[in-house]
């Protein structure tokens, strides 16, 4: 693995400045406090001001139409973590919009791809039913000939974004007989279709998500995207890359796996503690000076290294996982006043690692649950077979 740096030209590092100056005036204390409040992960003023900027347009477009090229595109995405810009939306946005410009109709990529570039319109996940669990091809919400296009009927959990969103990217099945990989079929649904109604739900992390209701919702044929009952093969691309199976880039510019935004809330709060168990109090005493608080840490410190070092879906298993084992170690190591959140008078490391706790569990199901990828890479990169859930004899 080469862990070496990448000199930056002059236009790069002009870049780099003017990349921060930007995110500077549009993602404020402000902006922050308010998502923290709301739990959008979503902010339409900054989004609206990537938009006019030209800032979507770079990170949808390739090199070759006018995109950004690999380092600034890089160092585009780098800046945008340490800014903390609320981003969940456009990340959802960027795997339908490339579903659409793959599979939809000329009509509806130009209804919709032009204003996602501007970032007039967003698009989210109908993936997840309250009775489905992490297997997205159990689908029971069912779309149903009616005319010149379908009648949809069911709920979809987990919507994220719905409530700032224009589309929902949504499996339907359309074959209830047929195997349930060969019943589905995509559309993208207006989220303003009369019989559509988005219900918020709130995380224990304090984030925001929805169940959408889907009541006699009818949708014209032209947003079905790809073949009747040929749905997964739609949906595969996009489930990959959720899931983070997707292979490396031979440059190297690149998050060795998804999840390092997520990861950067543990990174943060790390070195928080760190701060804190290496300043004296009034007596000149530190808490670092305690063999077990140092190797604690410096466990921590360890496995954190090595999940973020870990590559593809194996470091999206190992950044949950990390996240659920170190947080309560940095807790047990700051005392009490580390349960105290964000925001609140006293919180010992202005509530990191509080967080991190929160949000661990949470890391470990989105998008499926570690079981689930554990078992996907004992099953096709180690070569072990289905797992095999009969009691035992």
């Amino acid at each position: 693995m080469d862990f070496s740096r990448v000199e930056l030209s002059d236009a790069e590092q002009a870049f780099r400045d003017e990349a921060r100056r930007f995110l500077a005036i549009h993602v404020t204390e402000d902006v922050r406090r308010r998502d923290r409040e709301t739990g959008d992960n979503f902010d339409e003023g900054v989004h609206l001001a990537f938009g006019a900027a030209g800032y979507l347009a770079a990170e949808w477009k390739p090199a070759s139409e006018g995109g950004f090229n690999r380092v600034r595109r890089r160092i585009w995405e780098l800046e945008k973590r340490r800014a903390h810009v609320p981003w969940v939306t456009w990340g959802t946005t960027v795997m339908v919009a490339r579903s659409v410009a793959k599979f939809g109709s000329p009509a509806l990529k130009e209804e919709v791809l032009p204003k996602v570039s501007s970032g007039q319109v967003r698009l989210c996940l109908g993936y997840t039913e309250p009775e489905g669990g992490s297997d997205a091809a159990t689908c029971k919400t069912r779309a149903a000939r009616d005319g010149d296009g379908w009648l949809i009927n069911g709920a979809k959990m987990f919507t994220t974004g719905a409530h700032h969103c224009q589309y929902v990217f949504l499996i339907t099945n359309t074959d209830p007989d047929a195997p349930k990989h060969n019943s589905l079929t995509m559309f993208l649904v207006r989220l303003d279709s009369p019989g559509i109604e988005i219900q918020g739900i709130r995380t224990v992390d304090g984030d925001r998500t929805n169940i959408v209701y889907y009541n006699d919702v009818h949708v014209d044929d032209r947003y079905r995207l790809g073949d009747v009952n040929g749905g997964w093969t739609v949906l595969r691309e996009p489930l990959n890359v959720e899931h983070g199976a997707v292979a490396a880039a031979a440059d190297g510019l690149q998050d060795t796996s998804i999840m390092m935004h997520q990861a950067g809330a543990m990174s943060e709060a790390l070195d928080r503690a760190a701060a804190c168990v290496t300043r004296p109090d009034p007596t000149g005493r530190r808490l670092v000076d305690d063999q077990s608080v140092a190797y604690r840490l410096g466990r921590s410190v360890a496995r954190m290294e090595a999940a973020l070092s870990a590559p593809n879906i194996f470091g999206r298993v190992a950044i949950a996982q990390t996240m659920r084992d170190i947080s309560p170690d940095l807790m047990n190591i700051l005392g009490a006043a580390s349960a105290l959140p964000l925001g609140a008078d006293g919180a010992v490391d202005d509530g990191g690692a509080e967080y991190v706790y929160r949000f661990a569990p949470l890391v470990g199901i989105y998008g499926g649950t570690l079981e689930v990828f554990r078992n996907m890479i004992g099953q096709y990169l180690l070569g072990l077979g289905k797992p095999n859930y009969s009691p035992p004899v």
